[in-house]
């Protein structure tokens, strides 16, 4: 199904749904089915079938150098990093090494805009005016070479702990522990960064446990933190495996039951978020934004801060990332609204293209990844966007569509273009560069060539997967029932569907956000919403992709169709 308007095409890809798992409802075997599940088992959530730590590597070096530290009374930094995943990483590391008993434990998150990303030479500088014993990195450090060989001149002991995919040289630290390091038989390759962290502070206090370290002391419960791990795991959009699914079930679990930590809960508020009702759409686009609006704008420790926060002050720090958010939403409308020019512009010139790089004299550094991740969605195509930091230097932002593994395509270029990066990273789905300004033309050829020789030349479209025709009435019990289902996400992805529609009703709102009234083929008439869409439908019928979400409102709750395509 395709069709166009305002210069882009627009395309509906249904999903394969084979029904090949038994289950009460058949709505959901279908769904469940199309996402790769083959047996009963992979529903089980329950923390008991999470992957066992002991395969991996690095992780048990890891715990004894952290058991050596706590019994020594050692100083122990956390080097962190500046988006969701970092900041809950930091939080997690920090409290649960208080708990444990560690009295000396201090955290440092390098600021994006002086240092960037990572163990950098710079940031060992300012750590070492700390005077730390330990250092330990979360959510960075696997490509920190040189920041880890200076640490241990300077006589600090580094384990780092990371997500992140190698490069060929590993760092000379103490001990690594990272699910993507060569050699690691850990069977879940997704774990995010707080995941990496929570697996070796389980392992920590088994070990302490073994050692009589609790005898006389409370052994806290590893499971009151899981709201942290949720938040990180579902911000970070690391692909939603069985292991990633079970800790944000029983994260979103605790935090349903009012047992997320004041910071959290405080975030939640400012989000008018009823925490009873909380699901993993919450924490990606309503929590995780206003913690990364710290990193992206200003300094990540407030966001750490606030997670770190007890009493009322918690409530001051989430009121403060609220603004924070606000502000960055503005910058982000801005911005999308030049890169959306652009992309409009090479439609109606009818050009194709391989990967799309933007850039403006005037982009935020803090706000690029978002409009990398808003342009893909449009274009299906790699992006990749690019602000200037300082003189000559262009910091970029991309992100990828399926099938382009944009970390390894970066590292390919590297490889053949000496020299044309200064530094890379990230995931298959997302990763960061910089480069020179007078490089850029060379470097759009370069990455034009990767994306060409990976998924060839083609046409600029939205492109929406879905999982057909929804073959029964949207009701409130329907939208309940998908909405409990299963921690939706990267790699499990919300319930998509498309029908056929008459617009009883339409009119615009928020200036540029389309409300409707749609009768569908089956049951009553149904509220719907098109975010961003600009403008009235032209037909009176139509066929939308859409979503079904609770709608609640002044204590009533109604099911609301959000749409992201009509065609």
């Amino acid at each position: 199904m395709i069709a166009g308007s305002g210069g882009f095409r627009k395309r509906i890809v249904r999903r394969d749904c084979p029904q090949i798992l038994t289950h009460e409802s058949p709505l959901l075997a279908r769904l469940f089915g199309a996402r790769g599940l083959v047996s009963q088992d992979e529903l089980d959530l329950s923390l008991k079938g999470l992957e066992n730590p002991s395969t991996l590597k690095g992780v048990d070096q890891a715990a004894d150098i952290l058991v050596t530290a706590l019994e020594a009374d050692a100083s122990v930094l956390i080097v962190g990093d500046f988006d969701a995943d970092g900041a809950t990483s930091c939080a997690l590391m920090v409290s649960v090494l208080k708990a444990f008993g560690a009295s000396q434990v201090n955290y440092l998150v390098p600021d994006r805009f002086r240092y960037g990303y990572g163990l950098s030479t710079e940031i060992v500088e300012v750590a070492a005016s700390m005077n730390p014993d330990l250092l330990v990195t979360v959510d960075n450090g696997i490509a920190s070479c040189e920041g880890v060989d200076y640490a241990n001149g300077l006589g600090m002991e580094v384990i780092v702990t990371d997500h992140h995919l190698p490069g060929e040289v590993l760092p000379a630290a103490a001990a690594i522990v990272n699910p993507n390091q060569p050699g690691c038989g850990f069977p879940d390759k997704h774990l995010a960064g707080v995941g990496v962290a929570f697996y070796l502070l389980s392992v920590l206090r088994s070990k302490l446990r073994d050692s009589g370290w609790f005898d006389g002391r409370e052994e806290p419960s590893l499971a009151n933190w899981l709201d942290l791990v949720a938040l990180g795991t579902v911000a970070d959009v690391v692909p939603l495996s069985q292991n990633n699914r079970r800790l944000i079930a029983e994260g979103l679990k605790r935090m349903r039951a009012g047992r997320a930590r004041p910071g959290i809960k405080a975030l939640m508020e400012v989000s008018g978020i009823d925490p009873g009702s909380l699901v993993t759409r919450d924490l990606a686009f309503s929590i995780a934004p206003r913690v990364n609006a710290a990193g992206r704008l200003q300094d990540m420790s407030i966001g750490i801060e606030c997670l770190l926060a007890e009493g009322e002050n918690s409530t001051e720090l989430a009121q403060h990332l609220d603004e924070l958010n606000g502000e960055r939403r503005e910058i982000e409308t801005d911005m999308r609204d030049q890169a959306m020019q652009y992309l409009t512009d090479l439609s109606l010139e009818d050009e194709k293209a391989a990967g799309l790089c933007l850039f403006r004299e005037n982009w935020h550094e803090g706000v690029v990844g978002i409009i990398a991740a808003r342009i893909k969605e449009k274009s299906h195509r790699p992006v990749i966007a690019f602000a200037r930091v300082a003189g000559d230097e262009l910091k970029g932002s991309g992100r990828s569509v399926q099938g382009f593994h944009m970390r390894d395509a970066l590292d390919a270029i590297a490889t053949r273009h000496p020299g044309l990066l200064k530094k890379f990273g990230g995931h298959a789905m997302a990763a960061g560069l910089s480069l020179a300004a007078e490089d850029l033309d060379r470097f759009i050829a370069a990455f034009n060539e990767e994306v060409l020789g990976q998924l060839g030349e083609a046409k600029i479209e939205q492109v929406v997967v879905t999982d057909g025709e929804l073959d029964e009435p949207v009701t409130i019990q329907l939208a309940r029932l998908l909405e409990s289902a299963a921690p939706w996400g990267q790699g499990f992805p919300e319930p998509e569907f498309d029908d056929k529609f008459e617009i009883l009703e339409q009119r615009i709102v928020g200036g540029r956000h389309l409300k409707m009234l749609l009768q569908p083929n089956l049951g009553a008439p149904v509220d719907a919403i098109c975010f961003n869409q600009g403008g009235l439908a032209e037909s009176r019928y139509v066929r939308c992709a859409y979503r079904i979400e609770v709608n609640r409102f002044r204590g009533m709750e109604k099911p609301q169709l959000v749409v992201s395509l009509i065609l």
